[in-house]
């Protein structure tokens, strides 16, 4: 036999054998894999895109993460130097110098941090004439580097009249342009001192006062009108007491003539006990042609100079007597043994000036509405002198056995 079979029939074998090793599935994750391939009814080129795709998207996000981390690392690096606050460099010797490095003794309340304001003074025959011009450079506020100032001008150590310019909105270099007149004679004059104060609106808060200009009147010379600027300083600290704040709440609704006043709460009132604290009330009383009209008040609130009172109460007002008619809300400190005392006053309506006037407005262009906002008491004479009420002459009774 010539040819031998069984060798190329061994060696055959053998190639087939190896054949099937390289083209048979011989790790079982592979064929799972290929099975459940085979199962998408998708051809493979379209499988494989979208597997790419599906990768690069998650690159593509681990790669921004990163990056990100990066920059946040980096831009902490570079603030630390700016941060460190060198003692030496600060002007002032407190604490408060490292709290607020832009104060310093002395120097808090500079034109840097409160702007400018521009005024004139004029005097004419027992009549002082106080010009607001304009402010510039006024300090922000508000979260949005504004904010909402208007000025409150006044006498001391006479009180009689407090004056307000309107607020304006949203601005640091208002334009007031406003005048307002004192009745004063030559020797009071000589002897007081105008304050010009530059407050920022807030209706649901405090106003914060931005600052002040205070200028002692025997110090000017009356021959001509002064016109200047000057730069607002920090708030006087020797002042009479802030007498506190009140909040109401007005509506009114023209149809059926309801005035309805809620007595919401105050705050930061001048404590009138020995203890230090008080026991307030509040009167609310309504004035019809400088008489009084109406009147109705507030529960006691025992011993606190921050008293919650919410309470309402509604007047009938028609719409003919709403524009002649005053609101009076006064605080009281309430004694048992001896007179109450009276805390503070303020007055709204139409004649009212500032904050009051514009709770007013706003009341009357808002019907049917509530309308609430935050208020500064005034002393009692000088909401007194101002409103002028005409007072009853109470006739004494006769004694019948004379």
């Amino acid at each position: 036999m010539v040819t031998k079979t069984p060798i190329t029939k061994g060696h055959a074998s053998h190639s087939t054998f190896k054949g099937n090793s390289t083209t048979g599935p011989v790790n079982p994750v592979l064929g799972f894999i290929d099975q459940l391939l085979n199962k998408i009814p998708l051809p493979r080129w379209a499988i494989y895109a979208i597997f790419a795709a599906i990768v690069f998207i998650f690159l593509v996000c681990v790669i921004c993460i990163c990056a990100k981390c990066c920059c946040k690392s980096k831009k902490k690096k570079k603030k630390k130097p700016d941060d460190e606050i060198s003692i030496q460099g600060l002007n002032g010797s407190t604490t408060t110098a490292l709290v607020q490095p832009s104060s310093g003794d002395g120097n808090y309340g500079t034109t840097k941090n409160r702007g400018r304001l521009l005024y004139s003074l004029e005097y004419k025959t027992d009549e002082l004439i106080v010009g607001i011009k304009q402010a510039a450079a006024l300090a922000a506020m508000d979260t949005g580097g504004t904010s909402d100032p208007y000025v409150k001008v006044y006498l001391t150590p006479k009180k009689s009249k407090t004056f307000e310019t309107q607020v304006y909105r949203k601005t640091v270099n208002p334009t007031f342009n406003e005048l307002f007149k004192f009745k004063i004679d030559k020797a009071d004059l000589n002897e007081s001192t105008i304050v010009m104060k530059v407050f920022d609106f807030n209706r649901f808060s405090k106003h914060d006062i931005i600052g002040e200009l205070r200028l002692e009147l025997n110090t000017i010379d009356w021959n001509h009108v002064i016109e200047e600027w000057k730069d607002l300083s920090e708030p006087s600290k020797f002042e009479e007491g802030n007498l506190g704040e009140i909040c109401l709440s007005l509506r009114y609704v023209p149809t059926s003539g309801k005035l309805t006043v809620v007595v919401l709460e105050a705050k930061d009132l001048k404590s009138m006990d020995p203890g230090g604290l008080s026991d307030p009330y509040t009167k609310v009383q309504l004035v019809l042609d400088r008489k009084k009209w109406k009147r109705k008040k507030t529960a006691v609130k025992k011993c606190t100079l921050n008293p919650y009172f919410n309470e309402s109460f509604t007047f009938d007002v028609s719409f003919e007597q709403i524009q002649r008619v005053q609101l009076v809300i006064s605080v009281w400190d309430h004694d048992k043994l001896t007179r109450n005392d009276a805390i503070g006053k303020i007055f709204l309506g139409c004649n009212a000036t500032g904050n009051q006037l514009r709770h007013w407005a706003d009341m009357l262009s808002n019907p049917r509405r509530p309308m609430a906002q935050w208020h500064h008491l005034l002393s009692s004479e000088q909401v007194d002198q101002t409103l002028q009420l005409k007072h009853t002459v109470r006739i004494p009774l006769i004694n019948k056995n004379f």
